[in-house]
């Protein structure tokens, strides 16, 4: 037996701390059940921590016998299961009266130092990530004289914000409808305990339990039944901050063609995007393999760009009457991805757990899924203030709220790294007021108290180190192409 491998009694251990650790659990939340006055709300909150529960479980179960895969019997998919885009030449739109789209539309923009929902920030010509998918979609039924409704699955942190922000495209020809998510209790990470003791606990008690909870949610909010009455078809569900992704009539004239009920996007895998979940064959079955699931010591095969070369942007196209069949039937069981955070309580910071799951992990239950391989154009996410700068500069070009990379660009994008004083959306606009030119720019990196003037351009390679104590100042006008850029503002040939 390898040292490394449990013995019966260890198992039988296990077992029984998670008998236990769910006993506490069901009467924790049995007791905040009980403490809600009102039936109708009662109710609604006896579901979501039923459902809560057995995503508990579920959890208790995989600790136990842990969630990674047997490498050998992960398989490549076969072509009918991963498919190039370059396939696919239906563009007709007859196809649009079935077509519904979804943003996710939970985040808020607090790792870019914004407050509120990260839809709301702006990323070009004084637009957020929601006027821009709003422009998308009013195009779209304006061009096709159709009417394909924008839905955006909130969180309790986000709902009130947006229901304010939607008010203003009421005059637009687009329908937005919202709906939110579960809102879950954390766990203390010692007890296995909620951290709320009532249902009325403080927000930061609760969290949204990742975007794989917007199946339970379009059923437990009636959208889902709202749409199949009006002739809704196919869900195509996108992050909010991917201005990348766009209605494709291909794409969706490709699923109802194959009888697809699912169908997710994925594009090349560069050296950025390692930890990117990919798609396999495991059991004959279709699924997503997450990093969370690689064995440690086959990690760096699992990052290699040569053994899995795509990977999932999360562009998912749902047929809304298989999420029907497969929530009415209790049958999506996703892979749980535990995130730990910590809390303050009083002058102590707690360790807590967020049980979560991707809407990526659920292809394995839907008949016919497979993969699709698209240009690198429908994956433009904005997660960081490096994404920013790409898509605020002359790299794109607006159009009907699409960006469009710049014909005389040639290659993909640049690859941007910038340093920790640009972490903030407010301290990238007062560091870097004017966008610079960047359309010839392979690589650049900046660190340190560096701020950039007017009508800059960057070429080739730029690397900007300012060591601490120091401040550089790039010079209006200033050219730099394959250059170093020290703290003193010699210039080297790089």
């Amino acid at each position: 037996m390898s040292k490394h491998a449990k013995s019966q009694s260890m198992y039988a251990f296990e077992n029984q701390s998670s008998s236990i650790a769910a006993s506490q659990m069901r009467n924790a939340l049995n007791k905040m059940i009980d403490g809600v006055p009102e039936e109708k709300q009662k109710a609604k909150f006896e579901k979501e921590m039923d459902s809560f529960f057995g995503l508990f479980r579920r959890y208790l179960t995989d600790k136990a016998k842990g969630n990674t895969l047997d490498w050998e019997k992960i398989h490549s998919p076969s072509k009918e299961e991963v498919v190039s885009y370059d396939t696919l030449n239906n563009e007709a739109s007859t196809n649009l009266d079935k077509l519904a789209v979804l943003k996710l539309n939970g985040g808020l923009g607090t790792s870019m130092g914004c407050v509120g929902p990260k839809s709301v920030i702006e990323v070009r010509e004084g637009q957020s990530f929601l006027d821009l998918a709003v422009r998308q979609i009013e195009y779209l039924n304006k061009k096709f004289d159709t009417d394909v409704p924008l839905l955006l699955m909130d969180s309790f942190n986000t709902d009130d914000d947006t229901q304010l922000i939607v008010k203003k495209y009421q005059s637009h020809r687009i329908r937005i409808r919202t709906f939110n998510q579960s809102r879950y209790p954390r766990i203390y990470k010692d007890s296995l305990l909620p951290v709320p003791q009532t249902h009325e606990d403080d927000l930061s008690c609760w969290y949204p339990p990742g975007h794989g909870d917007l199946f339970e949610a379009l059923v437990s909010s009636g959208e889902l039944d709202h749409l199949l009455q009006e002739g809704k078809e196919v869900l195509f569900v996108s992050n909010g901050d991917n201005l990348g992704a766009t209605v494709d009539l291909k794409i969706l004239n490709h699923m109802l063609e194959t009888g697809a009920e699912y169908i997710m996007e994925l594009t090349d895998k560069t050296r950025a995007d390692v930890k990117g979940g990919t798609l396999i064959k495991y059991d004959g079955k279709v699924r997503l393999l997450e990093i969370a699931q690689v064995p440690k010591e086959h990690v760096p095969e699992f990052k290699s760009i040569k053994k899995f070369t795509n990977f999932n942007t999360n562009n998912l196209w749902i047929n809304l009457r298989a999420v029907k069949r497969l929530v009415e039937s209790d049958a999506l069981d996703m892979e749980i991805i535990p995130n730990e955070k910590s809390i303050s309580v009083g002058s102590s910071e707690l360790g807590v757990i967020q049980l979560e799951t991707a809407c990526g992990a659920a292809i394995r239950h839907f008949k016919g899924a497979h993969g699709v391989v698209v240009p690198r154009s429908r994956f433009l996410p904005v997660k960081t203030c490096s994404d920013l700068l790409l898509v605020k500069s002359d790299l794109y070009n607006l159009k009907h709220g699409t960006l469009v990379m710049d014909p005389s660009r040639y290659g993909g994008a640049p690859l941007v790294k910038l340093g920790s004083k640009f972490k903030k959306v407010k301290n990238f606009q007062e560091r870097i007021p004017h966008m610079p030119k960047v359309i010839e720019l392979d690589h650049l990196t900046v660190t340190g108290d560096v701020y950039f003037g007017r009508d800059i351009q960057l070429k080739g390679t730029v690397i900007i180190v300012c060591s601490d104590g120091h401040k550089i100042d790039i010079p209006n006008g200033s050219v730099l192409e394959n250059v170093v850029v020290t703290g003193n503002l010699q210039i080297y040939e790089h």
